[in-house]
C-alpha cells in the first residue's frame, strides 16, 4: 500500500478537544477513513498549530481526498513518500 504525506493547512488553528468529544471526531475520521481503504498513522503539527503534516497510507491519492472532504479537513498536498531509515546503513 502506498504511503502519503498530507500537508494541512489551519488559518485559524486546529483545536481537537482532550475529552469524549475529541475522541468521537476521531473515531469519525477513523471509520471514515476505513470506508475508503485509507488508514491514518501519525500527524505532526506546527507550534501554533496552523499547519499539519500528517502520514497516512491509502490506495490513491484521490481516495485520500475523498475522505478529508468527508472529515471535513483541508487537503493542501498529497506527496507519495517511502521511509529513509537513518540506521539502513550499519553493518
Amino acid at each position: 500500500m502506498p504511503r502519503y504525506l498530507i500537508e494541512r493547512n489551519f488559518p485559524q488553528g486546529l483545536s481537537i478537544p482532550i475529552n469524549a468529544d475529541g475522541r468521537k471526531a476521531l473515531d469519525n475520521v477513523i471509520t471514515n477513513n476505513s470506508e475508503q481503504g485509507v488508514t491514518w498513522m501519525q500527524s505532526f503539527v506546527n507550534p501554533d498549530r496552523t499547519q499539519t503534516f500528517c502520514i497516512y497510507d491509502a490506495p490513491t491519492p484521490e481516495s485520500i481526498r475523498i475522505v478529508a472532504d468527508r472529515n471535513g479537513l483541508p487537503v493542501g498536498r498529497i506527496t507519495e513518500v517511502t521511509v529513509l531509515d537513518p540506521y539502513f546503513y550499519k553493518p
